[in-house]
């Protein structure tokens, strides 16, 4: 069988070169890796910049059905061109009826959380737990505000991606939203699948970087808005059987009150009868940071790898601590510090790992990071209720520890459906 592949072999690699010549002085040429035998490699020099080399190389080989790998070898001080066999689809082809069902799914089910907010369902005079299930099914219209911010929310942060990852002709899919009636937000986001690796750190940062980035573009005035409707209260205590829930602080949200209230908040009894377009808000500044935490295959690890390459996993030991420590007063971290050691010590390589950032891309990647730092919310969710010391620590907390599994489900799902591997 071998007899048979080696001509073949020969005949693609006398073609790899042809397409190399104006771009690589080759040195050596190997044919056949022990884990690819129908691999073949260059070893030289590159004759023009890394990323003009890599787009005349990638259009040469694909007729070929090989996709091109650059690499420098730091021992040889030579430049590397692995030829691989196989190309990526550069289109989704995915069914799209999928993502339009689930969609309307989550319209229905971040409508029926809104209405459950609305001061409306507070007056209605509800007498029991069927009723209140039921109620806000009845009044879904009274939950628009709240379903509009939140949806436009996330939509723009799946866009962002989506509108990047085409750009850089990567196949991605539609964004896949997931409903959840019963949860606070009535979603756990949404996410889309990368079906290639990024070309090099440039695109890198791009994709990763544009997500967040559109996000808190819209979070931002959504919060603004949100709290300009709010009231200014004193908290009060809980009635017995009753549980009331307190969103945290980050350094924005609490100086976006700050300037909107004059006064830290909450304080001195005081705090805020959020407004429900306020909470859609909030919620995006806590999406935007827990996918900016840079580490693994979160928007916030393709930043920092973009940035420092794989120094980034330096950074993977300190995450894990600071997560376990944060535990200690929000258990949410707990199940963040396991996701962080199983899927965060890694990342891969784009295809051209030669193209480093230009200036301009460094601070845009500085900028995004600096975003994650102003955006991060140590103690997300508070809980009060009777015997309030039980509460703050046990299940219902921990439950509102559910965005964090948001961001899992997407980290695995881009993993184990090749999403950047």
């Amino acid at each position: 069988m071998r007899e048979q592949e080696e001509p073949k072999l020969e005949w693609v690699a006398q073609r790899i070169e042809q397409a190399a010549r104006d771009v690589f002085t080759v040195q050596d040429v190997t044919l056949g890796l022990p884990n690819q035998p129908q691999a073949v490699r260059l070893r030289g020099y590159l004759q023009v910049a890394s990323q003009e080399a890599y787009k005349r190389l990638s259009s040469r080989l694909r007729p070929l059905g090989y996709t091109p790998i650059l690499r420098r070898d730091h021992e040889a001080q030579v430049d590397v061109l692995l030829a691989a066999p196989g190309v990526f689809a550069e289109k989704d082809d995915s069914p799209k009826w999928v993502n339009g069902v689930l969609l309307l799914l989550t319209l229905v089910s971040v409508l029926y959380a809104g209405a459950g907010m609305s001061d409306q369902m507070a007056t209605a005079g509800i007498s029991s737990d069927v009723e209140a299930l039921v109620w806000p099914l009845l009044h879904l219209w009274l939950g628009l505000p709240f379903a509009v911010s939140l949806l436009a929310i996330l939509g723009a942060h799946e866009l962002g991606h989506y509108l990047a990852g085409r750009y850089y002709r990567v196949a991605v899919t539609l964004p896949y939203f997931i409903p959840m009636p019963l949860f606070l937000l009535g979603t756990m986001g949404a996410f889309i699948r990368m079906k290639g690796p990024a070309r090099d750190r440039r695109a890198m940062l791009t994709i990763g970087a544009a997500g967040p980035l559109a996000g808190f573009v819209v979070a931002v005035p959504v919060v603004v808005i949100g709290l300009l409707l709010s009231d200014v209260g004193p908290l009060v205590a809980p009635e017995p059987g009753q549980m009331i829930f307190l969103e945290g602080n980050s350094i924005l949200y609490g100086f976006i009150k700050l300037v909107l209230f004059g006064r830290w908040l909450p304080s001195g009894g005081y705090d805020v009868t959020i407004h429900p377009v306020a909470l859609a808000g909030w919620a995006g500044l806590l999406v935007t940071a827990l996918n900016l935490i840079p580490a693994g295959q979160l928007d916030g690890g393709h930043v920092l790898h973009s940035l420092v390459g794989h120094r980034a996993r330096w950074f993977t030991w300190p995450l894990i601590g600071a997560s376990l420590v944060l535990g200690l007063w929000w258990p949410g971290w707990f199940l963040w510090a396991g996701l962080i050691y199983l899927f965060g010590r890694g990342h891969p390589e784009p295809l051209d790992a030669i193209t480093q950032l230009d200036p301009p891309r460094k601070l845009l990647a500085v900028a995004v990071l600096l975003i994650f730092v102003v955006t991060f919310t140590p103690i997300p969710m508070r809980v009060l209720g009777p015997e309030s010391d039980f509460f703050q620590q046990s299940l219902p907390q921990a439950v509102y520890g559910l965005p964090m599994l948001l961001v899992a489900l997407r980290w695995v799902g881009c993993r184990l459906r090749a999403g950047w591997d």
